[in-house]
Formats: structure tokens, sequence, C-alpha cells
């Protein structure tokens, strides 16, 4: 019963556990500044410093986080998704260090999952009048806006460094797979296909590769108790590269995971008796 915060050397294949708790900590982020990595864990969020690896509160006010989260481009915001006030998911920032949030999406369901790499918007997933779409909006919230949506589901989206491109996943074409669009929501293009079930892309900061996900055929949503596997590929396509296999799933690798470098990533590994525990 224990949830190991672990770092990919995708170089070398070199693996760092970094921290070991009994936790059920989740969707690890690393910040800007490379110092130290964010985690979730029963409704709230922590730091864990690489010098000093522990599970340090970040007080945001709210205490039914979901693992959706991350921090600015600059460093100074952390933007996160809770339902204490709506009853569903809503979009909220606080300073990096915490403090009182701010909402961001009156509209609700909406889940957090990247910012724009100048910082001024947020991409995420919602539901809007009874459909998935992958949204926009400014960093206050102004400006909503739904690049796709159909009677599909849309997930994970997170924009390449560029800002040309949002990568996400979607069963649009019948199976859950990668796409990519431009930023308006225009030219969605589809970045695999296979038996596996494909989630959770992220760009990596030099815009050179892709680290994502794949649950075994079959397989339906993005549950936790399973063995995935994570893999590598090309920004522009072509086949992946796999990395390893976790077990885990959910919470393993939902939200951007890389360090500053390009080099690194990170992401959470459970042992096969792992409870969802607090």
């Amino acid at each position: 019963m224990t949830a190991f915060l672990e770092i990919m050397d995708i170089e070398t294949g070199d693996v760092q556990t970094l921290l070991e708790t009994e936790r059920h900590i989740e969707a690890p982020n690393w910040a800007p500044s490379g110092a130290y990595l964010i985690v979730n864990a029963g409704g709230r969020v922590y730091r864990v410093s690489l010098d000093d690896p522990r599970l340090d509160e970040i007080d945001v006010g709210f205490t039914e986080l979901n693992n959706d989260k991350g921090l600015s481009p600059d460093g100074t915001l952390l933007a996160f998704s809770d339902k204490t006030e709506t009853g569903k998911s809503a979009i909220y920032t606080v300073p990096s260090g915490g403090g009182v949030p701010v909402r961001v999406t009156e509209k609700v369901p909406s889940w957090w999952h990247g910012f724009s790499p100048d910082g001024q918007k947020h991409t995420y997933p919602c539901v809007r009048d009874g459909q998935f779409a992958i949204a926009t909006c400014a960093l206050d919230g102004a400006d909503e806006r739904l690049l796709i949506t159909s009677p599909h589901h849309y997930d994970g989206p997170d924009y390449t460094p560029d800002g040309a491109y949002i990568w996400f996943n979607s069963d649009r074409a019948g199976s859950m797979d990668l796409w990519r669009m431009k930023a308006d929501g225009s030219d969605p293009e589809r970045m695999t296909e296979g038996p596996e079930v494909d989630w959770f892309p992220h760009p990596s900061p030099d815009g050179r590769h892709v680290v994502y996900l794949s649950y075994p055929a079959g397989t339906t949503g993005h549950p936790f108790g399973l063995s995935v596997t994570l893999n590598l590929m090309p920004s522009a396509g072509g086949p992946a590269r796999r990395l390893g296999h976790v077990f885990g799933g959910q919470g393993a690798l939902n939200v951007p995971p890389w360090a500053p470098d390009s080099r690194r990533f990170a992401y959470v590994r459970y042992s096969e008796n792992h409870a969802t525990e607090t």
C-alpha cells in the first residue's frame, strides 16, 4: 500500500524514486524553477522539494481538489480544479505558495489541464450543453471558447511550447486515441491508432517529444488499479517508444509532468495492493 513519486530520464532510462509514501498521492507537476514538484493527496495539494522530499501542504483554501492542477509558466500561479463551492468541478487560481482562491470558470464542470506558453490562457475539458468539449479562456476566465465539441469524450488538453497546437485525447474516431489540433481548434489530427487506450499527452518543453500513458485494450475511462504503459513519441507523430509499465493508471500521469530541462518527467507508481487512502 505504497505510492512512489518517480522521475525518469528519457535519455538513459534511469528512474529515481524521489518520495515513497503510504498516502495516495497523484498527478505530479514540475515547478518551472525545477526546484520542486507538486502532487495531490486527499483533496489537498502538496509541494515536494527535490532537496528535501517530503509532503508540504500548500494552503489553497479548499479541500476537495481533484488532481487537475498545475503551475503557470512563470511559476507565480497555481491553477486547480475543485468542487467545494459548486458541487461540480470549477477552475481556480491562487499564488503558487498558496492563498485565497480566485474562481476562473463560471460554468461547470470544468477541469483544468494546461496554461498557454505565454501564461495568458487556460485550456481545459468541460461539459457544455450536455457535450464534452476542449475549451480555452483568458487567465481571469473571460472569453471562454469551445475549440472542439461533439457527442464524444474529450480530455487531457496540453499546449505545445510554441503555442501552435493543443494535444488531447478523444474517442471521436471510435477508440480513445491521442489527437492534436491547431490552437484555434481547427484541423484536428489523429496521432495514435491501435488497440491500446491512450490518455493524457504532454508535449515536452523543448517541443521534441510527447509523453503519454496507455491502458490495455478494452479499458473504459481512465481507472485506477491497472498496469499501464508509459510511452514517448516524437512531437510530429510516428512510432512511440515504450518507456516501461507502472501499476496505477488514474493519478500516474494526468497533468503536465515535464522537468524544465525536457530530459526528465515525473509520474506516480503504486504497489499493486495499494488502497485509495488519504
